[in-house]
């Protein structure tokens, strides 16, 4: 695999970059309270422009569980209240000796205008509407664990699909790993048509509830709307969320998922957020592993890094 520099995307990456990746992010899924020292003495930085708790959260103990020093950004005290750039607040990390800059912000495309500008890696936990790469890689390990393989799986994504930068990326990487995509929402939350690669169907709400394996459902994003929902919550949960009714009518051996956080009565309703078909909390768990996954990769590259962890680790 290619030296990874930065992971702004999954546009992107390769099919076995991407496999590579989740073959990591099981590694350390298999040892959930391990505590290496992989990236001892380095010393990355969190950006979270918008509001975050899972993401945050799970990158800060990715990087503690490697060993890493972690330095948390807050904009309301920090020299952007000034007017300083994103750009000049990483060049100042830089001459710190900061080595890679984790990024949630509105901006879509930013961490594209920087990677050029920069020396440290970027990590891209979310712009805007675009893409949320670490969230598709540890939505694509949870299956992985759950059905041994993504290849043939068939995945339904519901809900406010205009608005979400886990779509964003899901629509790059699911079809290269093989997964028959299906998309349902309001037509008024349905992404643009050049947004939607060839072999992915569009489809009523019941048929992909109840021919899905993996039924994913997604949160409205009221913040990003320019108007408000134009119906009551409790409406929008009967036309177009997962109801007691519809859960029924999941086949056989089908799984629920949500990339959080959940509205629950909205696009889900509360009794199915902790029942045993939801994997919505094994998701949070692998976000862990992933994000260490991904900043292992990118700080000390490839196969050495890993070899030398599996070594340490045996």
């Amino acid at each position: 695999m290619n030296k990874m520099t930065h992971l702004i995307g999954l546009s992107d990456l390769s099919k076995e970059q991407i496999t590579q990746l989740l073959e990591r992010g099981e590694h350390w899924a298999k040892r959930p309270t391990e505590q290496a020292q992989i990236l001892h003495g380095r010393f990355v930085a969190n950006l979270f422009f918008e509001a975050s708790t899972r993401t945050r959260f799970s990158f800060e103990v990715a990087q503690k569980r490697l060993g890493a020093h972690v330095l948390n950004f807050i904009p309301e005290t920090s020299s952007s209240v000034k007017g300083e750039t994103v750009y000049d607040t990483l060049r100042t990390l830089e001459a710190m000796g900061v080595e890679a800059a984790v990024i949630r912000t509105k901006k879509e495309g930013l961490l594209q205008e920087l990677a050029a500008s920069v020396d440290l890696h970027l990590i891209n936990a979310g712009d805007g509407t675009n893409e949320h790469p670490t969230q598709c890689l540890l939505d694509m390990l949870t299956m992985k664990q759950q059905f041994g393989s993504l290849e043939g799986l068939k995945v339904a994504i519901i809900g406010d699909l205009r608005h979400s930068r886990v779509l964003g990326s899901h629509l790059h990487a699911l079809p290269k790993m093989g997964v028959n995509l299906l998309l349902s929402g309001p037509g008024s939350m349905m992404p643009q048509p050049t947004m939607v690669p060839e072999g992915v169907r569009i489809v009523e709400i019941d048929e992909a509830i109840q021919t899905a394996d993996v039924v994913m459902m997604l949160r409205v994003q009221l913040e990003r709307h320019a108007e408000s929902l134009y119906i009551s919550k409790e409406e929008y949960h009967q036309r177009h969320g997962l109801t007691l009714e519809r859960a029924k009518m999941m086949k056989p051996g089908s799984f629920i998922m949500h990339p959080a956080p959940v509205n629950r009565g909205v696009e889900i309703h509360t009794d199915l957020v902790e029942s045993k078909t939801s994997l919505i909390q094994k998701q949070v768990t692998n976000g862990v592993a992933v994000r260490m996954a991904v900043l292992e990769t990118l700080l000390k590259g490839s196969e050495m890094a890993w070899v030398s962890s599996l070594a340490t680790a045996n």
